[in-house]
């Protein structure tokens, strides 16, 4: 049944109107982000369909683009691009608030960016440049790296910092597989950053792995709070 065959209180723009956002169902939002199906086939029939094929909202987040388009007949390159810039948007709109706020702990940053890491299907590493008050400058990606590694020197995550003449870093990355436990890999080139900033009189506030809270284990693991910085 094609939307506008639908009886108007059953339609999800209308529902929206009447209703407010929260009322929809995942399929209805992404229905009416698609605005049109196929031949024979609903915005809400291709928004079931993606939604059965990825298994969640959480996991259409984290799909590249390339992912989502062709993942289901009606879903192309354009839209799949217009859908990971709405991902986007929400992201950085969860990360508002308060501006500059201070990071002076583990749990603040995985607060204000945790979320969004663990949506990313890809290891990233990303540095968090802070004030004398350990106040947000800015956050930069430093590196993206497979579903598994993510390579980076710390020469490139302090050039950020000595641009922007912050007084502290704070370096977050991801382990997309959930698990936050640090590997030797992770362990040395925290050491090389910690060394690197020294020379630099930059102070490294911590260094945190964003994984998942499955199994009831802790969302993130940091250097700081286990003794190694």
């Amino acid at each position: 049944m094609k939307i506008h065959e639908l009886p108007e209180s059953d339609r999800p723009r209308e529902k929206l109107a009447r209703l407010g956002p929260p009322s929809l169902t995942d399929a209805e939002l992404l229905a009416i982000f698609l605005r049109t199906g196929t031949r024979g086939r609903s915005a809400i029939t291709v928004a079931n369909e993606l939604l059965a094929a990825k298994g969640s909202l959480d996991a259409i987040a984290k799909c590249e683009t390339a992912e989502l388009a062709g993942a289901v007949p009606g879903l192309g390159p354009a839209k799949a691009a217009e859908l990971r810039a709405a991902v986007e948007l929400g992201n950085r709109l969860a990360r508002g608030g308060a501006p500059r706020p201070a990071i002076d702990s583990a749990e603040a940053a995985h607060q204000l960016f945790g979320p969004a890491m663990r949506a990313s299907a890809r290891e990233i590493l990303k540095v968090l440049l802070l004030d004398t008050k350990l106040r947000l400058i800015a956050d930069v990606k430093i590196a993206e790296g497979s579903l598994n590694e993510c390579i980076a020197h710390p020469r490139e995550v302090l050039l950020p910092a000595v641009v922007r003449k912050a007084y502290a870093i704070l370096v977050m990355h991801n382990h997309p597989s959930g698990d936050p436990a640090p590997s030797q890999a992770d362990l040395a080139l925290t050491r090389r950053i910690r060394e690197a900033a020294e020379i630099f009189q930059i102070t490294l506030i911590d260094h945190v792995i964003v994984g998942s809270a499955e199994g009831g284990r802790q969302p993130y693991f940091s250097f700081r709070e286990a003794g190694v910085l």
